[in-house]
C-alpha cells in the first residue's frame, strides 16, 4: 500500500519560482488515495470527545463530510462571505495580498458545543484562525483542528498554539 505522500502531486515554480505547490487534487482524483486521506484523518480523531465536525470552504468540505458521516456528526459549513442565506457572523483575516471574510450561520454552534475544524492544508493559519473566532463567537469549543497537509515553514501553527492541532503530512518548507 501506499503513503498518503505518495498520493500527493509536487508542482515545481508554481505560483511561483522556488515554491512547490502540494496539489491535493491527485489525491481527490484517486480512489485509494481519496480513502487513505479520509481514514488517515479520522485516526488523528481518537479518542476525541466532539460534536461538531466544521469545515471551511471549499476543500474543508471535501474533507470534512466525509468524516463527519463516518463518524455519525453533524457537519457545519464555513463559507466566504455572502454564500450563507440565513443570519450569520463574519470574520475578517489577512491573506498575503490583501484580506478575506467568512461567514457561518448564527445557529450553526450551540453554546458548550465541541467542534473539531477541517482543513486540507495549513500554510499561514489565517483562515483557521478566524474560524476558530467565530465557533468561539457562537460558545463553541474547539477541541480538535485537523489537516491532510501542513507547511511548516509558514508557521502557520503559531497562530493556533492554543489549540490541539495535528496533519497527516508535514512538509518543512513552504
Amino acid at each position: 500500500m501506499k503513503k498518503i505522500e505518495e498520493y500527493v502531486r509536487n508542482i515545481p515554480d508554481f505560483p511561483e519560482k522556488g515554491i512547490i505547490f502540494r496539489d491535493v487534487t491527485s489525491v481527490l482524483q484517486d480512489a485509494e488515495g481519496l480513502k487513505l486521506a479520509i481514514d488517515s484523518m479520522i485516526k488523528l480523531l481518537d479518542g476525541v470527545d466532539f460534536d461538531v465536525v466544521v469545515g471551511t470552504e471549499s476543500r474543508g468540505f471535501i474533507f470534512g463530510v466525509p468524516i463527519a458521516y463516518a463518524l455519525g456528526k453533524p457537519f457545519v459549513p464555513v463559507r466566504k462571505k455572502g454564500k450563507l442565506p440565513c443570519e450569520t457572523i463574519a470574520a475578517k483575516y489577512d491573506l498575503e495580498y490583501g484580506s478575506a471574510e467568512i461567514e457561518m450561520h448564527k445557529d450553526s454552534i450551540r453554546p458548550g458545543q465541541k467542534a473539531i475544524l477541517v482543513d486540507d492544508l495549513i500554510a499561514t493559519g489565517g483562515t483557521v484562525e478566524a474560524c476558530v473566532k467565530l465557533i468561539e463567537e457562537l460558545g463553541g469549543e474547539v477541541v480538535k483542528i485537523i489537516f491532510l497537509m501542513e507547511l511548516a515553514g509558514l508557521k502557520g501553527r503559531d497562530k493556533l498554539k492554543n489549540y490541539d492541532v495535528a496533519s497527516v503530512i508535514t512538509y518543512q518548507g513552504n
